[in-house]
């Protein structure tokens, strides 16, 4: 492990976008982050995942790196820590919600014919929402992504984004609000 001068100094180019301190960066502290991750995760391929999100925030970020507040191991730590225990949670919501199913449950509903253009459908109202999530603002795109694909509540999510949390309610109120017109608007059903 490079010493924390070194990995300060990578941080600090890599917040103008060095792709060669980016690399660097990676290569000095990969294999102890991924094994942190690892250690929460228990399985290789979410850590692996985990690491990769990690450093796109990294990425992203170095230019918030405060070294009066932390040494660069341990920002690079708590992002990958964070990152893994997010990752966890959402496993565990996501193994909470799902019911066993049953031969019931198995059947197909329907005639075969229909269910090509049910597809097509779905993946019409896919790029629909996406559209309409990209014409939100960045902070209630944000808000809302964390809320609906993570499963986040408004504490965690202010906690995560460093905001107030009457900043985050209204995020996530006003973009849902948008969201739901602007569904509504394309003809997408259920909005």
């Amino acid at each position: 492990m490079p010493p924390p001068e070194d990995l300060h100094s990578l941080l600090a180019r890599v917040a103008l976008q060095d792709r060669h301190a980016f690399e660097q960066l990676y290569r000095a502290t990969g294999r102890h982050l991924l094994g942190l991750a690892h250690g929460i995760l228990q399985r290789r391929d979410l850590a692996e995942d985990v690491l990769q999100e990690a450093f796109m925030n990294v990425w992203s970020g170095a230019g918030g790196f405060n070294p009066g507040l932390a040494s660069p191991m341990t920002w690079l730590i708590n992002i990958v820590r964070n990152k893994a225990i997010d990752r966890l949670r959402a496993g565990r919501a996501a193994r909470d919600t799902l019911q066993p199913l049953d031969d019931e449950t198995l059947q197909v509903a329907g005639e075969a014919a229909l269910q090509p253009e049910r597809q097509l459908e779905a993946s019409l109202q896919k790029v629909q929402i996406d559209r309409c999530m990209a014409a939100l603002g960045g902070e209630q795109k944000q808000a809302l992504a964390l809320a609906y694909y993570r499963g986040l509540v408004h504490t965690e999510i202010a906690e995560l984004l460093g905001a107030p949390l009457g900043s985050v309610k209204a995020w996530v109120r006003r973009g849902a609000d948008r969201l739901r017109g602007c569904l509504e608007a394309a003809g997408v059903r259920g909005a």
